[in-house]
């Protein structure tokens, strides 16, 4: 899941082209992007697309679990599940087993948006105990400050400021800890497609596996991103090769440098991405 691409519920002309667009997943939306008024047109397009074949996974993101849509939003689903549900609001361990409870006997994996609440980033911890039920975790950075009355999450220049950054951190940490994809969230200036691709980079420098977009632009340099490039390749290749060749050794020089077991432990994820 390099890219989760979010579409409008209601917006069912927009379903094909979202699949088309190269995301590795697409999220049809029944909450933010949809208004009051169209809540059952959208579940009534986001039911009918289920029923059919897809190219990639369908997630569909419900309201929240203490609103009033999101019965009906459970409803709309249940004949055909889609491949994941995004759960806004999360907070812990908590809500996905609320949400379980509503699904009955539907296992279907749940993407929590983990830090749209100020209660939120105090049970990042407690999705270990439920790991197995999760598509993996992700966050979000629009509701947060709205929750908490601050002006905005961003620096002048779009960077976060520090309280977002560290839930931005959190929820990195939260998900490996649950042994689950680390997914960051949307970058909102669907024009700038260079601060995009820098963003996502720093992404997956810094240790997510994915991220969220708003706008099929965008698809193209997340999964770039998120792809290991040749050299990167031949590192973990290299470092993987080493090993084999000195199993009982702790720590190894390769090209002029010390690698040791956690080097090992990168490359062998770097080779698991791209499948070799």
């Amino acid at each position: 899941m390099r890219s989760l691409l979010f579409v409008p519920g209601d917006r069912p002309e927009r379903f094909d082209k979202a699949a088309n667009s190269g995301a590795d997943v697409i999220i049809l939306d029944l909450e933010d992007s949809v208004s009051l008024s169209r809540k059952q047109a959208a579940r009534d397009a986001v039911s009918d697309y289920l029923e059919r074949t897809h190219r990639v996974p369908v997630f569909v993101r419900i309201n929240p679990l203490d609103s009033e849509f999101v019965d009906g939003d459970i409803q709309a689903i249940l004949q055909a599940p889609p491949a994941g549900i995004v759960l806004p609001k999360a907070e812990g361990a908590a809500s996905v087993l609320r949400l379980q409870a509503l699904l009955g006997e539907l296992a279907i994996p749940v993407l929590p948006i983990a830090t749209e609440t100020p209660a939120a980033l105090f049970q990042l911890d407690s999705f270990q105990e439920v790991g197995g039920a999760l598509a993996g975790l992700t966050w979000g950075a629009e509701d947060l400050p709205a929750a908490i009355g601050a002006a905005t999450s961003r620096n002048a220049d779009g960077s976060y400021t520090a309280p977002y950054e560290m839930a931005r951190s959190l929820t990195l940490f939260g998900a490996h800890a649950a042994g689950v994809a680390a997914i960051d969230t949307v970058f909102p200036d669907i024009r700038n497609l260079e601060a995009l691709a820098q963003y996502a980079r720093t992404s997956a420098r810094d240790g997510f596996t994915g991220m969220m977009a708003i706008h099929p632009a965008q698809v193209e340099a997340i999964n770039a991103a998120f792809t290991p490039g040749p050299d990167e390749i031949a590192w973990a290749r290299s470092v993987v090769d080493a090993f084999a060749e000195n199993p009982a050794a702790g720590v190894l020089e390769l090209g002029g440098k010390m690698i040791d077991k956690p080097h090992l432990h990168q490359a062998r994820k770097i080779l698991q991405k791209v499948g070799t």
